[in-house]
């Protein structure tokens, strides 16, 4: 059975020093799953095994399924923090229990006002491999990498492996994903993220594992990327704009996003709410403009943190 993580276990993580909640990182007190790399910045030794699964092994015979941190657990997490930095720690954690503990976040086509400032752009933030990121950024690979160059081109996440077979890529590029490979970043996962004003940026994932399925994990990683990114947006908005935000949403239009939340595609929700699959997309796509998002996810993401939708397993 799957292990539900709550926000209260990590609420202690956003009132930490950095050297204390990088400590907690490394300890496994806050994550079930294997880094590799040195304790700088994100590249952290592999975590130990935590007392629930010690305990399990020693009832059981077999380790426990690594507890899972939910979306709205996510989102609530992140409302309590207002640093990049342990935003991205966040990310990582959650990212780590799929079995991706290597993530980047990138601003493609404008200047992010808010980065870690030890990485150059278009790098925001990243937790890599320390040789691959002292490679990467050594030899300006964002220049040549297919990721960064397909991004802009695509709507929707995508795999890596899946660029060689789907497009004619350069001598370069394919080096690039070559070399990436061999420096523990395999399997990896991109999610272009839309903004205002034409605003690209991108999360990718990868994994240390040969055996991962990022096409598994996909829809989960997709929308932890989509939740990041908004609240990275949430930060840099200004505290007045945050506090006069009111958004009136119709009891139908709460009723779809929480179905989506939860999961559920245009077609369940109306078998649900005994409406057509068209009527649940055109509340949708009123609660998209009123929220003032660009996808489902992310009008989900942005209705959690007004507290218009709430966690059904927690009533």
């Amino acid at each position: 059975m799957q292990i539900r993580r709550s926000c209260t276990t990590l609420a202690h993580f956003f009132s930490c020093s950095p050297a204390s909640r990088t400590s907690a990182v490394t300890q496994g007190s806050l994550s079930s799953g294997p880094r590799s790399g040195s304790a700088t910045d994100w590249n952290l030794p592999p975590l130990k095994t935590s007392s629930i699964e010690r305990r399990n092994i020693d009832l059981l015979g077999q380790p426990a399924e690594a507890p899972k941190m939910d979306l709205f657990s996510f989102t609530e997490c992140a409302t309590r923090t207002q640093s990049l930095r342990s935003l991205f720690e966040l990310l990582v954690i959650c990212a780590s229990d799929e079995g991706f503990s290597e993530v980047s976040y990138g601003a493609l086509n404008f200047a992010e006002p808010l980065r870690l400032p030890e990485y150059p752009p278009p790098a925001v933030a990243v937790k890599w491999p320390p040789e691959w990121c002292e490679r990467y950024f050594k030899r300006k690979y964002h220049k040549i990498d297919p990721v960064v160059r397909r991004t802009p081109t695509l709507s929707r996440p995508f795999l890596w492996d899946q660029l060689a077979e789907q497009y004619q890529l350069q001598p370069d590029e394919r080096r690039v994903l070559d070399e990436a490979r061999e420096a523990g970043l395999k399997h990896g996962m991109s999610v272009p993220l839309f903004g205002p004003l034409g605003r690209l940026s991108v999360v990718s994932f990868a994994s240390r594992f040969d055996d991962a399925d990022p096409q598994h994990s996909k829809g989960h990683l997709n929308a932890l990327a989509w939740h990041f990114h908004t609240a990275c947006v949430e930060i840099t908005r200004p505290a007045e704009d945050n506090c006069n935000m009111r958004v009136a949403l119709s009891q139908r239009e709460l009723d779809c996003l929480g179905w989506v939340a939860e999961g559920k595609s245009s077609w369940e929700i109306g078998r649900i709410l005994q409406i057509s699959e068209n009527t649940v997309n055109f509340h949708l796509k009123n609660a998209m403009r009123k929220l003032g998002a660009t996808s489902r996810i992310q009008a989900v993401i942005v209705a959690i943190r007004l507290n218009l939708i709430f966690d059904v397993h927690a009533a």
